[in-house]
């Protein structure tokens, strides 16, 4: 296995000269910001703060994602425990996931826990999402 933490899944965006943990909706264009500390404009929710912004007011936004391959396979590492890493395949063939042992926890999607030197070529990918607003997008309602 690589020195590389993996660290699952996630958003980050960066406003004001801070990068925060981020989550997208509940609109097209809106993206919620949390933060572990107390800060102007963010709102208190349980032991976090949170803050919803337009994408447009966002220096950058991206989905950050640890990939890897396990059986020769594309993964995507969901977390890591004591048992292993919990992945998710990534290819294109169902028969392939099935025959390494992953298990179909959706239509078209499967998933397994395996030891950790059992995939290799981890890495942290680095999605850019656009800050642009959604092309369409309108409120309805009127």
């Amino acid at each position: 296995m690589s020195d590389i933490e993996p660290v699952g899944l996630g958003f980050i965006a960066h406003q004001h000269e801070q990068t925060y943990a981020a989550a997208l909706g509940p609109g097209p264009d809106d993206v919620v910001l949390f933060s572990e500390e107390s800060r102007q404009g963010f709102d208190q929710a349980g032991g976090y703060w949170r803050r919803q912004v337009r994408r447009g007011d966002l220096e950058w936004l991206v989905l950050l994602r640890t990939v890897g391959a396990f059986g020769g396979e594309p993964c995507v590492v969901l977390d890591e425990d004591d048992d292993g890493l919990h992945i998710a395949y990534t290819g294109h063939s169902g028969l392939k996931a099935e025959a390494l042992g992953y298990w179909m926890v959706d239509h078209g999607a499967y998933e397994v826990v395996v030891p950790h030197d059992e995939v290799h070529s981890i890495r942290v990918e680095r999605i850019p999402i656009s800050c642009q607003p959604t092309q369409g997008a309108s409120v309805s309602g009127v």
